[in-house]
């Protein structure tokens, strides 16, 4: 899935579910600390975000649950799969994060990760849990729109 696009971003993966699963209030771009193997790995594209999500844990932001491969070459100094990964952020934004978490209600849910200048960067919302029916809501949209469009394509 290594496409480049135009402003010079490789995405490296999505978080599909995340749009389905969450309503995004904004979008933050952070850096990750990673490791020689972690990074080999990144770069060979052997990584799901999926089923990650972010927390705060002494004043930092950490990564959980997101699975970056292990590295086969990398035999003592090799990295734990599913390990915590601590996002680089401001201590401003770092600060509206955690108040955004505690008092709102709200999730960090990273929803792409991609290279920016040789840097690996993960684009985190700060989202909301959709109910049951707003879920319904959703597919039935799509649902429309995709049959909409094919009525539309049968006529012209």
């Amino acid at each position: 899935m290594n496409k480049k696009t135009n402003n010079g971003l490789k995405i490296i993966c999505f978080n599909r579910k995340a749009s389905f699963n969450y309503f995004f209030e904004n979008l933050i771009e952070a850096g990750i600390v990673l490791r020689g193997s972690e990074i080999k790995s990144i770069r060979e594209g052997r990584v799901n975000i999926a089923d990650s999500y972010a927390v705060e844990k002494n004043g930092e932001i950490v990564l959980i649950n997101s699975h970056i491969a292990a590295l086969k070459q990398a035999s003592y100094s090799n990295h734990e799969p599913t390990g915590e990964r601590k996002l680089l952020l401001n201590k401003k934004e770092i600060n509206k994060l955690i108040g955004k978490m505690q008092r709102d209600g709200f999730t960090l849910v990273p929803t792409k990760m991609y290279f920016k200048k040789g840097k690996a960067k993960i684009e985190i919302a700060v989202a909301k849990g959709k109910k049951q029916f707003d879920k319904r809501a959703t597919k039935k949209n799509r649902d429309w729109n995709r049959e909409k469009a094919r009525h539309i394509r049968k006529t012209s």
